[in-house]
């Protein structure tokens, strides 16, 4: 399989679950060939972030929408709909998920959530990690024998419990 990077398309599938200015983004971005890498880096912000902000699960700032509509070559105006209302989290496909990627993130929680729960306790005391004050990234590792990993970093911001 060839390393060069294949472009994500919207999946028509979720297009019923989505803000309708995703379908815009999508094309656009199919249009020019970029990769949520290459837009991350024109719009100065994380591609997970960036790749959020298709999805609708990212509220995108003016500046974003700025960048956005120039580095895509859409009109002003087109991507208004990314500043108004706010991001529809976690609506996009079905639970449990069926897409396989998708369901492996899923199970990984399913298999080691409450081991990550008790680990993070002891280090930090009760509380939660954001999944607003967050950030993330996602890597590509090849090992000494050729085997191909992926590293998912997950950075959320750490909220303890307080007493009443």
């Amino acid at each position: 399989m060839s390393d060069h990077p294949r472009i994500t398309v919207l999946d028509e599938t979720l297009a019923g679950n989505l803000p309708s200015v995703s379908k815009t983004l999508f094309q656009a971005k199919a249009r020019h060939g970029y990769t949520f890498e290459e837009l991350a880096q024109k719009l100065g912000r994380s591609e997970v972030a960036v790749a959020a902000l298709f999805y609708g699960q990212a509220q995108a700032s003016d500046a974003d929408i700025e960048k956005l509509t120039e580095v895509l070559g859409l009109p002003k105006g087109e991507l208004h709909e990314l500043s108004l209302g706010f991001p529809n989290r976690g609506r996009a496909g079905p639970m449990p998920p069926v897409e396989p990627l998708i369901y492996r993130l899923y199970e990984v929680v399913q298999n080691y959530g409450y081991a990550f729960k008790a680990v993070i306790n002891e280090k930090f005391g009760d509380g939660i990690m954001s999944a607003i004050a967050f950030s993330s990234k996602v890597e590509k590792e090849v090992d000494n024998d050729g085997v191909t990993w992926v590293n998912i970093t997950l950075r959320g911001k750490w909220l303890p419990f307080t007493r009443f």
